[in-house]
């Protein structure tokens, strides 16, 4: 059986709308996952199937369309996967909670960057199928704008930690990071000031 991450596109932050965890967990169990854990109210959860992963991603989109009545992006790893975009950040002197990983279904072009627009001092790098971003000042007030991310979903090196050690079967508080790094976890980012 299979650990995989499933990250859910803009639930709870202003798109898709509220959807309690508690259903999230159930609609992963009724799809047959087995081991289901979410974390934090945003979208993230943990499962075993034996599904291939762009399985898992289909059961897990037509479960979410059906419950929200329109399409739910969902972006899936493995265990290793996951664990592997955790490795590969390239800010790890950064702090967590401002250094995303935006998810993708696909790689990035090798031009993906080129688009982007709004940019004051963020540093970006493209992954395997993702983009780093460090903010360095914060989210907060950043104009950043990534058109090739405008169909992925961000979180934060302190979440993709916790949830890099969910998947892999670590209990609570033994991700794949620095400890003292998950204590700030449970920050994501989906807007990208589309």
């Amino acid at each position: 059986m299979t650990s995989y991450v499933a990250l859910l596109r803009a639930v709870n932050v202003g798109g898709t709308g509220k959807l309690p965890m508690g259903e999230l967990k159930a609609m992963c169990e009724a799809a047959g996952f087995a081991d289901v854990r979410t974390y934090i109210a945003s979208g993230n959860v943990v499962f075993g199937s034996r599904l291939a992963g762009k399985a898992v991603k289909k059961a897990l989109e037509q479960r979410l369309q059906e419950y929200a009545g329109k399409p739910v992006g969902v972006m899936v790893r493995t265990a290793a996967e996951m664990a592997a975009v955790l490795a590969a950040n390239p800010f790890p002197e950064a702090a967590g909670n401002r250094t995303m990983a935006i998810f993708l279904d696909a790689p990035p072009a090798a031009t993906a960057l080129q688009d982007v627009t709004g940019a004051t001092g963020e540093r970006l790098l493209l992954g395997r199928r993702e983009i780093y971003v460090h903010y360095g000042e914060g989210m907060a007030g950043s104009r950043l704008k990534i058109p090739a991310a405008k169909a992925g979903t961000a979180r934060n090196m302190n979440t993709i930690a916790k949830l890099a050690g969910m998947a892999a079967g670590k209990p609570a508080g033994q991700g794949s990071n620095d400890p003292s790094r998950l204590a700030a976890a449970g920050h994501r980012y989906d807007a990208i000031h589309h």
